[in-house]
């Protein structure tokens, strides 16, 4: 069986959690036995190490001719050789003229494709007007075409529906998280070289944008100062247009000793930054469900996520976890977490176990074969070529 996984990017900057979820499922797919894994993907700052760490996965990249709309360069040979040699094709993301492409090929070869918008179908953020022209043009029939329709969570379920698709032909394949890719962590070299004070912190996690609500936190860390006098709020992440905006409430507020801006970070720093957190934040607008609180729960952190994270089986571990995306009960929440250190810790405990025991990759990925080898079982694609 040959897997082509098609997105606009591997890099963690410009793809976020989108980016991850195709990087580990083709690491993990391309690991199984008569499995293999190609992966279609624009140049948008990829670079060669993630191609290397994405191994045996192989990686098919595409100029990007303009970087503000993700517009790939016509390469048709390559985008139907690709689609020709797979069995099944996985589109991921939703707004994408890649994923365009290759549907016209997956049309012109007959080969089945599944669809997985990992939250993106709504008409949400910058240039509504262009993802309804999209829509009108050849996003409709992308979706209504394809022969599976993936879900991360079942918030996703409605956004489906606005497309015709109804929820009971819908399967659900969640996120998943990888321990070991934790285990390398160092929280004094970590804070040395980021100047960061040795006090408990607070932390987000993620591209300083509207959707993901770093003001929500920022607010709502105002609010609570008094409360939690000892924390700090430490802002990791990229710029996506709202840096210089929380900078400015932050020094209004005078608060530049408290609240810290890292900028993006990766690897050992990630993982150090997560294991010196008190507790980590998502306070997203919408989102189809949180990498970086399965990141940082498999690290043993606790986490508190918005109601539109995606991410509602948290409440298992306690119902204080999730609260509404507003300024608000963030500020609530943080409240009830940070002022009892007991049940901080029992909540830490409890919730890597929970992760441990659901969201691991070794377990998620039995779920997409299983999926495939039904798809397949119904005779639904063009047996490919031997070229």
């Amino acid at each position: 069986m040959h897997i082509l996984n098609v997105t606009n990017s591997l890099d963690l900057k410009t793809g976020a959690g989108t980016a991850e979820r195709t990087f580990q499922m083709s690491r993990f797919l391309a690991s199984e036995k008569d499995i293999s894994c190609s992966v279609l993907v624009l140049d948008l700052a990829l670079e060669q190490t993630r191609i290397d760490s994405i191994a045996p996965a192989n990686v098919i990249v595409l100029k990007t001719l303009f970087k503000r709309f993700y517009i790939p360069s016509l390469r048709w040979r390559v985008i139907a050789s690709s689609v020709k040699k797979a069995n099944i094709v996985h589109l991921m993301g939703h707004w994408s003229i890649l994923n365009a492409l290759v549907y016209f090929a997956c049309r012109y070869y007959k080969k089945p494709y599944v669809v997985c918008p990992a939250g993106a179908l709504g008409l949400f953020g910058r240039s509504i007007t262009l993802k309804r022209l999209y829509n009108f043009v050849i996003g409709n029939a992308i979706i209504r075409n394809a022969s599976v329709w993936l879900a991360v969570t079942k918030g996703e379920f409605s956004q489906f529906e606005s497309y015709g698709i109804f929820k009971d032909n819908i399967t659900i394949i969640p996120n998943g998280v990888i321990k070991e890719d934790f285990d390398q962590y160092n929280i004094d070299r970590f804070k040395k070289m980021k100047r960061l004070p040795n006090a408990p912190a607070i932390l987000f996690m993620g591209r300083l944008n509207q959707i993901k609500g770093p003001d929500l936190l920022l607010e709502a860390f105002i609010n609570s100062a008094k409360i939690l006098p000892k924390y700090h709020l430490i802002f990791a992440g990229p710029d996506d247009g709202m840096l210089e905006i929380l900078k400015s409430r932050v020094k209004e507020k005078n608060l530049e000793k408290i609240v810290h801006f890292l900028g993006y970070i990766d690897g050992e720093e990630k993982s150090s930054a997560y294991h010196s957190a008190s507790l980590l934040v998502v306070p997203s607008r919408q989102e189809a469900m949180s990498i970086v609180a399965l990141e940082a729960g498999i690290c043993g952190i606790p986490i508190m996520i918005t109601d539109q994270c995606g991410f509602s089986d948290i409440c298992n571990v306690d119902k204080g976890l999730e609260v509404p995306a507003s300024v608000e009960a963030i500020s609530e929440g943080l409240e009830y977490l940070l002022t009892d250190s007991k049940k901080l810790e029992s909540i830490s405990l409890k919730l890597k176990e929970y992760i441990e025991n659901r969201y691991t990759w070794k377990a998620i990925i039995t779920i997409y074969i299983n999926l495939y080898k039904k798809l397949l079982s119904k005779n639904y694609y063009k047996a490919p070529s031997k070229s």
